[in-house]
């Protein structure tokens, strides 16, 4: 496809609408699954590890955007960011919903005990709540009221989200010994983020 073509793609009225469609799928299919009994044999641990997965895919889409958006040179993509990230919050709170409930019975009591206790529940808690705080100001008018820099030195707690996501994984897997899915997001959170430290410091003046 040419690249005109897809930015005209980009800014089509209908493609936000088609993004949202596409990024609510995966929580259409986990949806019917579960309604149609498809979830395999344990069906409680199947949903809350597909969850933190899709968490981890669409972590990796939102750090994609700005890299692909400079080195393509489609301003475009910056449309979307907004919303994939909105949509990382949502599955990261599907996925603390689902331990919460299938896990821990809403036994809230139990649960401050279960993050104080277990190493990797507490870092993945520790990034759902950095994640909250970056979904409640993902709006034009908390960039108002906070500043753009203010706003900008937030944000990028993203980083620090990316590094706890991936150590909870890790600390998942490591029970399993599992760690091959582990190593691929991370080697790709970690080449984004390495971009987007080369970039800043090339472009950083003097």
């Amino acid at each position: 496809m040419k690249l005109p073509v897809f930015k005209a793609l980009l800014l089509h009225r209908f493609a936000k609408t088609i993004v949202f469609g596409l990024a609510l799928l995966p929580f259409c299919w986990l949806l019917l699954a579960a309604m149609t009994n498809r979830l395999g044999a344990n069906p409680a641990e199947f949903l809350l590890r597909a969850l933190g997965d899709w968490t981890l895919r669409f972590l990796c889409l939102v750090l994609t955007v700005t890299p692909l958006r400079i080195i393509s040179g489609t301003s475009a993509l910056a449309r979307f960011r907004r919303m994939l990230g909105l949509f990382v919050y949502f599955y990261a709170a599907l996925h603390m919903l689902s331990y919460s409930w299938f896990d821990m019975g809403f036994e809230f009591d139990d649960i401050a005990k279960d993050i104080a206790k277990r190493p990797f529940i507490l870092i993945g808690f520790s990034g759902f709540v950095l994640l909250t705080a970056l979904a409640l100001t993902s709006f034009n008018r908390a960039i108002k009221l906070m500043g753009a820099k203010r706003w900008q030195r937030l944000h990028r707690l993203v980083y620090v989200v990316a590094g706890l996501a991936i150590l909870h994984f890790f600390w998942m897997r490591a029970g399993k010994n599992n760690f091959t899915e582990v190593y691929v997001y991370g080697a790709i959170l970690g080449t984004l983020l390495l971009w987007r430290g080369w970039h800043r410091v090339k472009n950083k003046p003097g």
